[in-house]
């Protein structure tokens, strides 16, 4: 079982290891950068002074500390009720075992049972099939594409838009709003 926790500084080491993995990188819409560790501490300075637009939380197993990935609300919107929702599992070895679709649920149920958030929406890779399919388990519904928008790899790829609202989630749900307070949000 899993469980999220606010991001925290010790956990920019192993996140900085994750986005100079060109393997790892190449499954996300962001193009593939060197970063040094002081951006990344940079990186996470400016989120803990803008936490009021964005939440970064760690997906971690539960009784352990060792961040597996991270999972996102970003650019929230509260008159408009939205936001852009992220997630990156880190270790190629944690993949594939339910610690994402967890993540997107748990953080899903924050933002529209705790937040009253309206809408999330979130970009993929065309060719990222495995992500696409998590995120319509969680309730995730394609709404277009943005044709041969990213240039990656030497070529432009597709992005396809997805989104889910408030009242589609709540429908497909399993578990009830009073079942979250204990999730580690």
């Amino acid at each position: 079982m899993y469980q999220l926790r606010e991001l925290e500084r010790k956990d920019l080491e192993r996140i900085n290891r994750w986005r100079n993995d060109p393997d790892l990188i190449a499954l996300l819409g962001a193009p593939f950068r060197f970063i040094n560790l002081d951006v990344d501490v940079a990186w996470f300075e400016n989120y803990m002074r803008n936490r009021g637009n964005t939440i970064r939380c760690a997906i971690v197993r539960q009784g352990e500390d060792k961040i597996l990935g991270l999972v996102t609300l970003a650019s929230i919107d509260y008159l408009n009720q939205s936001a852009e929702f992220h997630i990156m599992i880190g270790d190629p070895a944690e993949q594939g075992h339910g610690a994402g679709t967890f993540a997107a649920q748990s953080m899903l149920r924050h933002a529209f049972y705790n937040m009253n958030l309206h809408r999330v929406e979130l970009t993929v890779l065309a060719e990222n099939q495995r992500a696409q399919h998590v995120y319509e388990k969680c309730g995730f519904h394609r709404e277009g594409a943005k044709r041969q928008s990213h240039y990656k790899g030497g070529r432009f790829h597709d992005m396809y838009c997805y989104a889910v609202l408030k009242d589609e989630f709540v429908a497909i749900d399993k578990e009830t709003p009073s079942s979250t307070r204990g999730g580690g949000l």
